[in-house]
């Protein structure tokens, strides 16, 4: 459950293009800066792992990104011995965590991020799971998300909720040190689920 919780939050995740798909000269890092926040309102997120796409909406502010970020940086770096945030020179964004997932394994991400996080971005990374008790959970995996801008979020939402398809909610601020509900569980296919 833990490794669920885990991923749910990274579902907040954004922007990318392969790491093939640069031209890795024309690449330098700038210093050691802050990764962007994104526009406070509510995002649509398309998360894809190549076989399943998912489509999640959440409703964000200013506290709730401090604290999850775009790619769930604060919300694990008390379980991550490595999150590395890199600014290109090209305005993209490189990050690789290490992180331990417990039962769920060690897992490895690397990506990039591009956009401009006011009202679109996109991701694409790449990670490996090791040691985890649940064999099926081990291996390569790659990760698409493109997220998008749709204004104020609505009346009945909160900043903090996520609405996963069927129409299933929960609020990610909630969910530190909380069980994900049943019917979370039931409706969101890991497969398609961030797998930093």
């Amino acid at each position: 459950m833990k490794r669920l919780a885990f991923l749910l939050v990274l579902a907040v995740a954004a922007c990318g293009e392969p790491e093939g798909n640069r031209d890795k000269a024309s690449e330098t890092t700038l210093g050691n800066p802050t990764p962007p926040a994104r526009r406070p309102g509510l995002w649509e997120q398309r998360i894809s792992n190549g076989e399943m796409v998912q489509v999640v909406r959440i409703c964000l502010d200013a506290a709730v990104d401090a604290r999850l970020g775009w790619w769930g940086q604060q919300a694990t770096k008390g379980m991550c011995e490595k999150n590395v945030y890199t600014r290109q020179t090209t305005g993209d964004w490189r990050f690789s965590s290490v992180c331990d997932m417990g039962t769920g394994g060690k897992v490895t991400t690397s990506g990039l991020a591009t956009g401009d996080f006011n009202s679109r971005y996109v991701i694409q990374a790449e990670s490996s799971t090791v040691g985890a008790e649940v064999p099926q959970m081990n291996g390569l995996a790659q990760l698409n998300v493109e997220a998008a801008y749709q204004g104020a979020c609505p009346a009945d939402m909160r900043a903090g909720d996520m609405e996963m398809p069927g129409g299933v909610r929960v609020n990610l601020m909630d969910m530190s040190g909380a069980d994900v509900p049943a019917a979370a569980r039931d409706d969101v296919p890991e497969a398609a689920v961030p797998n930093p």
